[in-house]
Order: C-alpha cells, then sequence, then structure tokens
C-alpha cells in the first residue's frame, strides 16, 4: 500500500487505558505507525494489531479523551529529525525541542497536541561543497559541511541507499528544507538531497563493517582506566542503590570522556535530577576546548512525571541521533540514565497489553529490547568511499531497589554489557567517590585493552593492575582476621600489605571530582602513581625482611608524598619520576646495619 492510501487510514477511539489507546476501524495500518489520537491530536504510536483493532501507546497525557473521538494514521514508523541544530538542543523522549515548546506555549508545560519541528526549520546554516558537480558519490559520502557550532563540524552525508552522479550542489546559506544538492542514480532517477533526513528510531542505521573494541576510551577516572577500562565503542553498566554516584560518575564522563559528542539521556529520572543536568551542563566547561559542554552536547529529558510511553522511546530517539554523529566520523559517549526507569514504563505498557509477565511483572522480552539496544554500540567503518571510523560507546545506569543486582533488570543487562561498574552505598557513605566496589566490579575489556597498554608501557601495565587488585582482595581477607582476633595477630608482612591496600584505595582510586587537578588523571600519570606505591610496597617488604622497623617506614616523610601524588600536575609528571628514587632513599636509610644478616 503506498504511503498515500496509507495516510488515509482512520479510525475511532474505543478504549482508553492510561497511555494505552484502543483505536477501532484501523484495517490497513503498520505495526508502528505514528498516529494522531482525539481531537487535539496527541502523538501516538500503534504497537499491537488485532484485526481492525490498533493498541497505541501516546506519548502525551490521555486523560480527557473519549471514546469516537479520531485517531488519524500518518504512514509513517516514529522517526526523528537529523540535521543541523541538534547540538545544544534539549529535547524530550520523542524528540519535542522542550525550549521553543516553552516558547511556543507560552507556558513551562508541555501544551498537548503542540506540534513542534524538532528542527528549526527558518534557522539558515552556511553549507559549504565538499563534492563538485560531475562527482561519483554513494551512501555515506560527504556532501559538504556545516559549522554547528564552534566545536562541531556537522557533515552533511549522501542519505542511506542513494547513489549517483551530483547533479548540481550549492553554496551558501539555507535551512534544513532547502535542496543543497542533486544526485541523478544509475536509472536517471534524481534525488533532491536537503540538509535534513528522517529515520526511524528502531532500526539501526547501517554501517560499512564492525571493528573490534580495542581502542580504550580514555575517561580520566583513574578506577575506571586502570582497574576496570572500557574500549571506544563499548558498553558499559553502572548500576548502584539512591545515593552511590551513578549521576556523578556520569556527569564525569560525559566531560572527560575522549569522546567528540555526547548524548545525555535522562529516561524517567526525578524531575529535580533532570533540572540539575539542565541547568549544569549548561555552566560545564570542556576541557579540551574552554568552550561550553554543550557546544557538543544533546540533551534528552524524559521525567518521571512525564508520560511513560514517551519515556520508553527515549532510549531509541538517544542512540539514534548518536548513530548520526558515529557516521559524520566521530566518537560519542551516550549516557542512559536509568534503563530501570525505562523498563519499568516497558512493563506498564506489557501490563495494560494483558501480555503474560515475566519475573517481577517486567515482559518476557525485557532481554531482548535491551539487548536490541546495547547492540547498536560499537566501532566500525562508516558508510562512504573515504572509510572513516565511528564508534558509539553506551554507559547505562540502573537503579535496583535497595541495591539489590539479582533483580530482572540488572542481570540483564549484565548479561549484554561488557563492563560492570557495582556502586557501593558503603563507599559513598564515607566519601570514597567514585564509589566503585573493586571487589564486584569487573571489565572483559581488560585482555584487550591490556595488550594495548603493555604495548606502551613495556608490559608493565598489565603486571601492575594485576598487582594491585590481588593486594586488594588479600586486604579484604585480612580485614577479616582483624576483627576477629585484632591487628596484633599479624605478621608484618600482612600489616604493610594491608598498609599498601590502604594507600591504592586513598592515595589511588579515590578522586575528587570538584578538584581542578585530581578531576582528572591522563594514563601516563595514573601509571606513574601506580608504580610509585606498587614500589614502596616492594622495597619495604625487602626492608622488613633484612630487619627494619614497621613502625618507622609507616612514618617516612615519602609517605606523605605518595599521598599527594593526585595533586601533581600533568606538565609536572617528571616529579613522579624522582618519587621513585627517593622511595629508595628513604627506606635504604632505616635498614638497620647488618640487616643482610637479619635476613639470612
Amino acid at each position: 500500500m503506498s504511503e498515500a492510501a496509507r495516510k488515509q487510514i482512520k479510525g475511532s477511539i474505543t478504549r482508553i487505558s492510561g497511555p494505552l489507546v484502543v483505536a477501532g476501524g484501523m484495517s490497513g495500518a503498520s505495526m508502528y505507525d505514528v498516529v494522531r489520537v482525539g481531537n487535539l491530536g496527541l502523538v501516538g504510536e500503534i504497537i499491537e494489531l488485532k484485526g481492525d483493532s490498533a493498541f497505541i501507546q501516546v506519548y502525551e497525557e490521555t486523560s480527557g479523551l473519549k471514546p469516537k473521538e479520531p485517531v488519524v494514521s500518518t504512514g509513517a514508523p516514529l522517526s526523528v529529525e537529523l540535521g543541523p541544530g541538534l547540538i545544544e538542543q534539549f529535547f524530550d523522549g520523542v524528540q519535542r525541542p522542550l525550549n521553543i515548546i516553552e516558547k511556543e506555549a507560552k507556558s513551562p508545560f508541555i501544551t498537548r497536541g503542540i506540534d513542534v519541528p524538532a528542527l528549526d526549520r527558518k534557522k539558515k546554516w552556511e553549507f559549504m561543497p565538499r563534492a563538485k558537480k560531475g562527482d561519483a558519490v554513494v551512501s555515506g559520502d560527504v556532501l559538504g559541511i556545516v559549522q554547528e557550532t564552534v566545536l562541531v563540524e556537522h557533515r552533511i552525508l549522501v542519505p542511506a541507499g542513494i547513489e549517483g552522479k551530483v547533479k548540481s550542489i550549492r553554496q551558501g546559506e539555507y535551512t534544513v528544507e532547502d535542496v543543497i544538492a542533486e544526485i541523478e542514480d544509475g536509472n536517471g532517477y534524481v534525488h533532491k538531497v536537503t540538509m535534513m533526513q528522517r529515520w526511524p528510531v528502531r532500526f539501526p542505521k547501517p554501517v560499512a563493517r564492525r571493528l573490534k573494541p580495542e581502542v580504550p576510551l580514555l575517561t580520566g577516572q583513574r578506577v575506571v582506566d586502570m582497574f576496570f577500562p572500557i574500549a571506544r565503542g563499548g558498553t558499559a553498566c553502572v548500576p548502584g542503590p539512591f545515593g552511590s554516584g551513578k549521576t556523578v560518575i556520569q556527569h564525569q564522563l560525559a566531560k572527560w570522556a575522549d569522546a567528540e559528542i555526547v548524548v545525555y539521556v535522562g529516561c524517567g529520572e526525578r524531575g529535580n535530577e533532570m533540572t540539575d543536568v539542565l541547568l549544569e551542563f549548561p555552566e560545564l566547561q570542556d576541557p579540551r576546548s574552554g568552550q561550553p559542554l554543550m557546544k557538543r552536547t544533546v540533551l534528552i529529558a524524559n521525567t518521571s512525571n512525564m508520560p511513560v510511553a514517551a519515556r520508553e522511546a527515549s532510549i531509541y530517539t538517544a542512540i539514534t541521533i548518536a548513530e548520526y554523529y558515529r557516521d559524520m566520523g566521530y566518537s560519542v559517549a551516550l549516557m542512559a540514565d536509568s534503563t530501570s526507569r525505562w523498563a519499568e514504563a516497558l512493563r506498564e505498557i506489557s501490563g495494560r497489553l494483558e501480555e503474560m509477565p515475566g519475573e517481577e511483572g517486567y515482559p518476557a522480552y525485557l532481554g531482548t529490547r535491551l539487548a536490541s539496544f546495547y547492540e547498536r554500540a560499537g566501532r566500525c567503518i562508516c558508510l562512504g568511499s573515504d572509510e572513516r571510523e565511528g564508534a558509539i560507546s553506551v554507559i547505562g545506569a540502573v537503579s535496583p531497589p535497595g541495591g539489590d543486582l539479582s533483580e530482572p533488570v540488572s542481570q540483564n543487562t549484565l548479561r549484554v554489557t561488557k563492563v560492570f561498574w557495582g556502586l557501593d552505598a558503603s563507599l559513598a557513605y564515607q566519601r570514597h567517590f567514585p564509589a566503585i566496589n573493586w571487589l564486584n566490579s569487573y571489565s572483559l575489556y581488560t585482555d584487550v585493552l591490556g595488550e594495548y597498554w603493555d604495548e606502551r608501557y613495556d608490559g608493565e601495565w598489565s603486571a601492575q593492575r594485576i598487582e594491585a587488585m590481588s593486594l586488594l582482595e588479600e586486604e579484604a581477607q585480612l580485614r577479616e582476621v582483624v576483627r576477629l582476633v585484632g591487628i596484633d595477630a599479624l605478621s608484618r608482612e600482612e600489616r604493610l600489605i594491608l598498609e599498601t591496600a590502604k594507600s591504592i584505595r586513598e592515595d589511588f582510586l579515590h578522586q575528587n571530582a570538584f578538584h581542578e587537578v585530581d578531576t582528572y588523571a591522563s594514563m601516563d600519570k595514573q601509571f606513574r602513581m601506580l608504580r610509585n606505591i606498587l614500589t614502596f610496597h616492594h622495597i619495604a617488604m625487602d626492608a622488613i625482611k633484612r630487619g627494619a622497623d614497621i613502625k618507622k617506614l609507616f612514618e617516612l616523610p615519602v609517605r606523605e608524598q605518595i599521598a599527594r601524588m593526585r595533586y601533581v600536575k600533568e606538565e609536572d609528571l617528571e616529579s613522579l619520576d624522582r618519587l621513585e628514587a627517593e622511595i629508595r632513599s628513604q627506606i635504604t636509610k632505616i635498614i638497620p646495619t647488618g640487616g643482610d644478616n637479619y635476613a639470612a
């Protein structure tokens, strides 16, 4: 059936159940078609068809709707508008621009049925061609560029499914709806290309080929980069109870992660938390350029008091926008906060559809839906003849009730993500941030990224990481002994292990997000810091065997220098190399004469 014919499909409301509306007379409609519901024309999406009845999830408040009000299908699936103007914008879950709606409605509340385009139709952008008349182009080739912000060069690409010769291309200022190029395909058909395109959110954008996740995504957070690293194009899960710092770590990653574009989606968080995000992000400074972080950020805000259906759509809207910038050859970091609220929306809609519930009332297809979202992450060669490399790294926060990781959302997320940063409420209460529990967390990228860093650090990176983790595990066992029989029951070597593990925890893993220096640490700095801590451990262990007083060891001035390594600036890393020599010198001085005989 043609699109023109499908647009004429009209029905009427037969039943209303919260965000779910059932309409009759919809024979010929298709799954996932967008419809306009009721006299107000509320936006909805068909999620189930039975005979001539369509089950529609409505993305706006349905109170006041009545049976027999009209339902009209648009004949197209839920899609987003992609083009210049996405960066610096605030959208809701179905890509309605919140700040523009506020101006149009002259109210801080979203007026039901309001129809505002996601991209500004009046604003003109300076288009600079990169292709010329007569060039042969394929899907994904760069036709030209638009300077979207001071930080983002927006590349206008040949839309997917189109290839041929450039018949005409124009330079100048145009709106997103103006034709900027014409491409004639092999059949003689001329495709008119604008700076805006639409893409259905539930369908991944195509790529030329996938690449292995073997390049690290640097975050500047020591517990992440050194202990539980994430690859560029990788997936990570950040579960934790209320107050454990999920939002804090996502803000840090958004600011410091080695990505050119940030897409931050709040799917169902409390209104005050999303308000903080909307207020704080424009104030954050991009550390690389000194410009506001919003100059390379897209925000999608869906609070818990917004309709649940829009919450369910929000992560698909976010990942589609991320794919759009990935196709330009950018590395994109997508933060989803939190997928638990998204799953709750899924559960509510499933219940209203009277589907057979799975564990804890969630739909049986919860795992499949989560997997279909996370699998759209990855590192790839994009469409186009220049073989651009792009990546989407997805970090999803999970809010299990009471921190119970056995609940379905956490378990299904752990099955599909490769990194688990388990947040610990007890660490957060001790003001240890990031509150990532080093005994529970893991990264499945460690082996492949270990090879990457070992090549750079002469094979020492993996050895240091393994030894530090071993010391922390030994500390956990020894602390149980101390609780039972006291510290006097430990040998001097075991007491040194406790002291070294404490130094790793407090001097290395603990990081102050609000300190101008400590907020970020390059891998060179992280490597040197951990090396100095382990160097102290090795030399001190040898000194103990040679008769050194353990109390004097712990009181050496160099211990204070180790504790202050985190405040060393990046341009002064040589001082950390000199500290290694100072450690050797000070410990050697307290070894008693004849220490070698003592060891024997």
